[in-house]
């Protein structure tokens, strides 16, 4: 497999492997491995709460009522802030 970077990000990778005395192969294939290790696990998390969700297991909170509580979280900080 062949990719092309931009100037700007190869010049980025360029200056890692010298700095860190390893190849950009070395790099690059530890940076992807990392990727798609991430997605994947994010990917089983998302399709874990879905499935939670689907069951009945986990009740959805509509969106008004997470805004809701967090402006009052915020309001009661910032009261308690003025107050020191």
């Amino acid at each position: 497999m062949e990719v092309q970077f931009d100037l700007a990000l190869q010049a980025k990778i360029d200056d890692l492997c010298q700095r860190s005395g390893c190849s950009a192969t070395d790099l690059i294939q530890d940076a992807v491995e990392a990727y798609v290790d991430d997605l994947a696990m994010t990917r089983r998390t998302l399709d874990s709460r879905y499935d939670d969700i689907k069951s009945g297991k986990v009740k959805m909170i509509p969106a008004e009522e997470v805004w809701t509580h967090f402006r009052e979280k915020s309001e009661a900080a910032r009261k308690a802030q003025k107050s020191l």
